[in-house]
């Protein structure tokens, strides 16, 4: 299968079909025209043309998508550029019998051979580059859903040896003591493990929350009073919304092990989730300070904010931006995601 076609019938891109064929038909006119008088009643005549041209073929690739997306990719290039021919020598010839000053009401006269094989010329060589330009756009879409797809793998497989060690220590402490804790954190870490093999792009909010909320429960056994965290969740937030895997949990390990775990006595890990119209707004926010040497804590390796960064940006675009917001004693990171419509 071919796919690399873009939607000819999604209005966005006929919208940019038809301007893109103005201007198109633009250059043609200011290369023929002599004089100012010339080029408006060129650049109408052209412009004319050129746009049934285009919604002609537009609408026969519409109405042929599926056809073409069943078809290799030479051969989906083929039934195009042999399509886009058909629509150009209709036109020419529907043209010339409309515009010809010499036509007779009664009568048919040809369009010249010069005048169509041109008009072939000029639509097969920018059909040839529009396909080119299609490809490989699509080709490098592809590219970068395959990295992003890499970098969700490459974070669910990333459990810290050392978390998975010292989570493995509280454990075997907490057995002879505090057994029902510790089976709690046996099936808190089964869960973690689980969500690190599952493979799954796209999670539910609430089981984004619920692996969230497992990952500091283990945290809070290791750490204790000195890990404190405040939840702000609005009222009916849609628990049920899908929402690419692993947003939230990844920055709340990032600002419990470079921000409060660094600081002596703790600190307060705050979890805000707002409802904005159609959007859910998502922030993390823990305390820092300055540990050895005179540098901040907290700015560790940003591998998992650079990978949601990238997940962001492929999924809803550059509306949604992962935002930082870093002070001395605080460090901040936020970012929205769009519900869905369904």
């Amino acid at each position: 299968m071919s796919g690399f076609l873009p939607d000819f019938c999604a209005n966005p891109t006929v919208f940019l079909t038809i301007l893109l064929a103005e201007l198109f038909a633009l250059v043609l006119a200011l290369s023929e025209a002599d004089r100012l008088d010339d080029f408006w009643n060129r650049l109408a005549l052209v412009s004319l043309f050129v746009q049934w041209v285009v919604l002609g073929a537009a609408a026969a690739l519409c109405l042929c998508r599926r056809w073409l997306n069943r078809l290799g990719v030479t051969a989906a290039i083929l039934a195009v550029l042999g399509l886009t021919q058909l629509v150009t020598l209709s036109f020419s010839v529907l043209g010339w019998w409309f515009l010809d000053p010499g036509r007779e009401p009664s009568g048919f006269t040809a369009p010249p051979v010069g005048l169509v094989a041109r008009n072939l010329a000029i639509g097969g060589i920018v059909t040839l580059l529009a396909l080119r330009y299609f490809y490989v756009r699509h080709q490098w879409q592809r590219n970068v859903e395959a990295e992003a797809r890499s970098r969700l793998r490459a974070l669910q497989a990333r459990i810290h040896p050392h978390f998975l060690f010292n989570t493995l220590n509280t454990i075997a402490g907490l057995i002879p003591a505090q057994p029902e804790q510790a089976e709690q954190a046996v099936l808190d870490l089964a869960d973690l493990l689980r969500s690190a093999l599952a493979h799954q792009e796209r999670i539910t909010l609430g089981e984004e929350l619920e692996l969230t909320r497992r990952f500091i429960a283990i945290e809070r056994l290791r750490l204790g009073e000195r890990l404190q965290v405040e939840w702000h969740l609005a009222d009916e937030l849609p628990l049920a919304a899908p929402v690419p895997a692993l947003l939230l949990q990844p920055l709340v390990e990032n600002a419990i092990r470079h921000g409060i775990q660094r600081l002596p006595a703790g600190g307060r890990l705050t979890i805000r989730i707002e409802r904005r119209s159609s959007t859910l707004r998502f922030s993390i926010a823990n305390p820092r300070g300055a540990v050895d040497g005179g540098q901040t804590a907290g700015s560790g390796q940003r591998l998992a904010q650079d990978n949601i960064r990238q997940r962001l940006l492929l999924a809803f675009g550059a509306a949604c931006q992962l935002e930082i917001v870093e002070a001395p004693d605080r460090y901040q990171v936020a970012f929205s995601v769009p519900l869905s419509e369904k």
